[in-house]
C-alpha cells in the first residue's frame, strides 16, 4: 500500500519496465560513482596541487620587500605584474559549472593571506591578485591551470556515460530476445481470445517454454471442446428436422383451424433448432476479412425492413473498412434487432466509426432491462420473465448471449444500458479496430 503512489509513474508495457530495471541500476551506479570517486578523487588532488603551488606564492609576496619578486615569479613559470590596487576585481571570478575551481579559490585563501581575488576565466589559465608591500599596489600573477588541478577531469565523465551507454545497449538487445518469446506468446493469446488461430511454438527461457507449452495444451483443450459442442448440437439439431419435417406435412393434412397453432408451435420449434445451432457454431467456422461496416449495417436494416421489421438506421458517423467476419456481425446485429422489436414497437439502430473503434447501437422503446438483471440476461438460455413483455412472443434466450460472444471474438464488448431517445433498452456493440 506504500508504494501505490508510483503505480502511475510506472510504465505500462513489459518493455519500458525491463528498460527501467536496466537503466535505473546503471545510472544509480554511475551517480554514486560519480558522487563518491569524481567528488572525493578529484577534490583531494586539487587541495594537494594547490597547496604546493601556494607556497610559492607565498614565496613571490615574501621576496617584494627586497624587489626580487619578478625574478622569483619568472624562476616558479609564472606572468607577475604590478598594478595599482584598483585594477584588482572586487571579487572572484569563477564559472558556475567550474566545481574544482571552487576548492581552488577556497584553499588558496586559507593558505595565502594576501590574495585579494581570484579569476579562472577558462580550463587553461589562472589570474590572482596578491597585495604589494605598497598599499595601493596589487600583484597580478598568471599561470597554466594544469599546476592547480587534474587536467581533462571531464575525462572520467566521457568514459562512464559511453561504457554506460554501451552497456545499456547491450543489455537491453540480450534483454529483447529474451522479451521476444513473451510477446509471441501474449499475441498467440490475444489472437486465440478473438477467435483466430495463429502459429505458435514455445521458445526462450524454460519458465516462458513451460507457460507456452500450458498455452498449446489449453488452446487444444478448448478447441476440442468447442468442436464437440458444436457436432453435439449440430446432431441433435440435424436429427430433429426429420421429425418435424414429417410433423409439418402431418399438419398440412388437417383443416386450417386446427393447422394454425400447430404450424406456430412448429415454426417456434424450428426457429429454437436454428438459435441453437447458430450458438453452437458460434463464429469458429469463419474467418477475418477486410469489410466496411457502414455498409454491412445498411444490409442489415434493409433486410430487416423488408421482413417487415420496424427498424430506422438514424446516424451514421465514419467511414472505412477493417477486419470482421461479417456473418457474426450480422447475425449479432440482427439478434439485436429482433429483441428490440420483439420487445418493443420500434428500434432505432446507429453506428460510429473512430480510428480506435467501432460502435453499433441498437435502441428500442420497450421496458428495458433492470441494471442488476444486465449481467444475467447476456448468459445463454436466459429469460428474463419479469423484465421483457412475453406477450410479444419469446426466444430461447441466446440472442444477446450470441451478440457478446460475437463482440468478445472480435476483442470487444456487449454494453446494456437505457436509451436516452426511446427510453427502453439500448445496447452497444463495442469493437476495437
Amino acid at each position: 500500500m506504500f508504494f501505490e503512489w508510483l503505480k502511475r509513474y510506472v510504465p505500462r508495457g513489459l518493455y519500458g519496465r525491463a528498460a527501467l530495471i536496466l537503466v535505473l541500476p546503471v545510472v544509480t551506479l554511475q551517480l554514486v560513482v560519480s558522487v563518491v570517486f569524481i567528488q572525493r578523487h578529484f577534490e583531494g588532488v586539487t587541495v594537494q596541487m594547490t597547496s604546493s603551488v601556494s607556497r610559492e606564492l607565498n614565496l613571490v609576496v615574501s621576496e617584494v620587500a627586497d624587489g626580487e619578486e619578478l625574478a622569483v615569479a619568472r624562476a616558479l613559470e609564472m606572468d607577475v605584474a604590478v598594478l595599482p590596487m584598483s585594477s584588482a576585481p572586487a571579487r572572484d571570478s569563477i564559472r558556475w559549472y567550474d566545481l574544482s575551481g571552487r576548492v581552488v579559490a577556497r584553499t588558496l585563501r586559507a593558505l595565502v593571506p594576501e590574495l585579494v581575488t581570484v579569476t579562472l576565466p577558462n580550463d587553461r589559465q589562472v589570474v590572482l591578485y596578491l597585495r604589494a608591500d605598497a598599499p595601493q599596489e596589487v600583484l597580478r600573477l598568471s599561470f597554466d591551470r594544469s599546476r592547480l588541478s587534474a587536467s581533462n577531469p571531464h575525462q572520467l565523465l566521457v568514459n562512464m556515460l559511453f561504457f554506460g551507454v554501451l552497456m545499456t545497449v547491450i543489455a537491453f538487445i540480450y534483454l529483447r530476445n529474451q522479451l521476444r518469446p513473451v510477446m509471441r506468446l501474449a499475441a498467440a493469446a490475444e489472437a486465440f481470445g478473438r477467435g483466430r488461430h495463429i502459429a505458435y511454438k514455445p521458445a526462450g527461457a524454460v519458465e516462458v517454454r513451460a507457460a507456452g507449452h500450458a498455452f498449446l495444451d489449453m488452446r487444444a483443450r478448448i478447441e476440442r471442446q468447442i468442436e464437440q459442442r458444436t457436432l453435439l448440437l449440430s446432431g441433435v439439431s440435424h436429427d430433429l428436422r426429420t421429425p418435424l419435417t414429417r410433423m409439418r406435412l402431418a399438419v398440412s393434412m388437417l383443416e386450417e383451424a386446427d393447422r394454425k397453432e400447430l404450424e406456430r408451435d412448429i415454426n417456434d420449434m424450428q426457429s429454437m433448432l436454428d438459435e441453437f445451432l447458430s450458438f453452437a457454431r458460434g463464429t469458429s467456422e469463419e474467418g477475418e476479412s477486410r469489410v466496411d461496416p457502414v455498409a454491412l449495417l445498411r444490409e442489415v436494416v434493409h433486410d430487416a425492413v423488408r421482413g417487415g421489421q420496424p427498424v430506422t438506421l438514424t446516424s451514421v458517423k465514419g467511414s472505412g473498412e477493417m477486419a470482421l467476419r461479417p456473418m457474426a456481425i450480422r447475425r449479432a446485429v440482427e439478434n439485436l434487432i429482433g429483441n428490440a422489436v420483439r420487445y418493443g414497437t420500434r428500434a432505432e439502430v446507429s453506428i460510429e466509426m473512430t480510428p480506435r473503434s467501432l460502435r453499433i447501437r441498437v435502441e428500442d422503446d420497450g421496458p428495458g432491462i433492470p441494471p442488476d438483471k444486465r449481467e444475467e440476461a447476456m448468459k445463454p438460455f436466459t429469460r428474463l420473465d419479469t423484465a421483457r413483455n412475453q406477450n410479444r412472443g419469446s426466444g430461447v434466450g441466446l440472442g444477446l448471449s450470441i451478440a457478446g460472444d460475437t463482440a468478445r471474438m472480435h476483442g470487444g464488448m456487449l454494453r446494456l444500458g437505457v436509451s436516452e431517445k426511446l427510453g427502453g433498452l439500448c445496447a452497444d456493440l463495442v469493437i476495437a479496430r
